[in-house]
């Protein structure tokens, strides 16, 4: 394959999978790295790591990677030299690596007490130029499934419209969607099982409900109603949404919900 841009310095295209999303909190598990060289030629590089910390049960659904897989892996601080010179100057490229890959990989490389400056590097990022170039907004879903301009968006009355418009174009598009909304419903709104509220403030680990954000992230919530209630009571009387301050109100009383069964594959 050729490559289509012309390089004046390498491109490195990576991935990470981590221990979690949380750049300063979470660690690196996987990093598997493309390099492209000026004239075309490629050299990979992939390195399976020990993160040092427990790999959460709901992170591993995601990737398949264990504690057992890894535990007599390096870890990054081991490699940190090798990835390092394998990166080199060059420039980095990725898809979501602005806002996940790079963070994470900055942060791993500051714990090892190596200096990587992001800023020094450009960034080639696969999502950016997919979303700019293909919009995901109502105007484009209708011009997609219907072939007509969005005359009138963002009235209540023609944005409603044109959503029919599109669902009914939607299913002449795909004739092998669910025809019932029972269906329709599981198939395109599934649920973390993991997160004890729909928006993920509350997750569950290890059969625990844990606080999902903020100063309190990992803190077990049977422990904050017991030792720290003013910040469980600080929920309570902010903008959360209506289900995750019911568990916590619950919780104060003592009361929690059961752990979620997850089938094993």
């Amino acid at each position: 394959m050729k490559f289509p841009i012309k390089l004046d310095r390498p491109l490195i295209v990576f991935d990470i999978e981590a221990t979690g999303i949380s750049a300063r909190a979470d660690r690196i598990i996987e990093l598997a790295a493309i390099r492209v060289e000026p004239n075309g030629t490629e050299v990979t590089g992939y390195w399976l790591l020990n993160p040092t910390v427990p790999i959460p049960e709901e992170t591993v659904a995601i990737h398949g990677i264990t504690d057992e897989a890894v535990k007599d892996c390096p870890t990054f601080k081991d490699k940190a030299l090798e990835i390092l010179i394998f990166f080199g100057e060059a420039d980095l490229a990725g898809f979501n690596a602005g806002r996940f890959d790079i963070p994470m990989l900055a942060e791993e490389f500051s714990r090892a007490g190596i200096i990587f400056d992001p800023d020094r590097r450009r960034l080639l990022d696969a999502q950016r130029i997919f979303h700019t170039r293909e919009p995901r907004d109502l105007t484009a879903a209708l011009k997609f499934y219907c072939g007509a301009e969005h005359t009138g968006a963002h009235g209540a009355e023609a944005d409603t419209r044109a959503t029919l418009n599109v669902l009914v174009g939607q299913f002449k598009h795909y004739p092998d969607l669910p025809q019932d909304m029972d269906t329709l419903d599981r198939t395109f709104n599934q649920l973390d099982p993991f997160n004890a509220d729909r928006a993920g403030r509350l997750r569950w680990v290890d059969g625990e409900i844990v606080i999902n954000f903020g100063k309190k992230k990992g803190s077990k919530l049977r422990d904050l109603a017991r030792e720290d209630s003013s910040f469980v009571r600080w929920i309570l009387k902010n903008d959360f949404p209506i289900d995750t301050r019911q568990i916590c109100e619950n919780a104060l009383k003592g009361i929690f919900p059961p752990p979620p069964r997850i089938k094993s594959e």
